[in-house]
């Protein structure tokens, strides 16, 4: 009965679930935009700078379609591949207007951990085809179910930048639907309020928010990520830590262009 019953309370929410996550408007980024990070990983007692990533966006076409190109790409400094060596590549041709994802790719190198996939997301048809391949494993092909409000890594990045917290109590839980590596993935983005932190430039008005994390190869089942965004129009990422199976890992925003006014760090 029980079970019933869950399956029941799943049924009705479901639809306020994908109302709840889905755009409207982007608001918090344009065409141009570059912000670089420095990677600090804590093995330890000691935080280390032991590498970077840098996010950009552009406008391109995606099957004649206008889309903004979202790319990350971190790594490891080459005195610190040793310990860990990380070479990340990811990219998301999404909605100019809403941020729906049509094609993800992710070519990522994390230790001896090798994954590469290719997705492609297919409103019609209502479907998410992904090419998957894992170290020397042969390349896997599944067909998922397409909700329309799925986003993948890179345009669950912006999507959160473009969250209205406004209306949001400490506490509250946002629900996202995640699609990564062929699965479909039902997380949240817990709001924590406003924080001021302290930059190179001074202190520096945040909000803060805790997006659940999904278990793999560095982050542990149960881990949540802290993020603080700038509190303006912009909303870039100020400082990300997160757990990892290796210690802990923080980016600290190092430099940003092209933001939607003026962004002096």
């Amino acid at each position: 009965m029980l079970s019933k019953l869950k399956i029941t309370f799943c049924f009705f929410l479901f639809p306020l679930l994908l109302k709840s996550q889905c755009l409207s408007k982007i608001t918090s980024f344009k065409e141009g935009e570059k912000v670089s990070y420095q990677i600090y990983y804590n093995w330890g007692f000691i935080w280390v700078a032991a590498g970077e990533a840098i996010f950009t966006t552009e406008k391109t076409t995606f099957a004649t379609r206008p889309v903004y190109k979202l790319k990350g790409e971190g790594r490891t400094f080459p005195k610190y591949d040793a310990l860990y060596k990380v070479r990340d590549k990811f990219e998301s041709y999404v909605d100019t207007a809403n941020l729906r994802p049509y094609r993800y790719l992710r070519d990522t190198k994390e230790g001896s951990h090798v994954v590469y996939n290719d997705s492609y997301f297919n409103y019609t048809k209502k479907r998410i085809v992904g090419y998957y391949k894992e170290n020397e494993k042969p390349i896997k092909t599944d067909t998922l179910a397409l909700h329309s409000c799925v986003f993948d890594v890179m345009s669950m990045i912006y999507y959160a930048r473009n969250i209205d917290f406004s209306k949001s109590k400490i506490g509250d839980k946002l629900p996202i639907i995640m699609y990564l590596d062929n699965e479909v993935h039902y997380l949240y983005i817990k709001y924590l309020g406003k924080e001021s932190i302290k930059t190179e430039k001074g202190m520096v008005s945040c909000i803060k928010f805790k997006p659940k994390l999904i278990p793999g190869t560095m982050f542990k089942d149960g881990d949540e990520m802290t993020v603080w965004v700038s509190d303006d129009e912009n909303k870039i990422p100020m400082l990300i830590e997160a757990p990892i199976l290796i210690g802990q890992v923080k980016a600290v925003l190092k430099s940003a262009s092209g933001t939607i006014v003026p962004f002096n760090l």
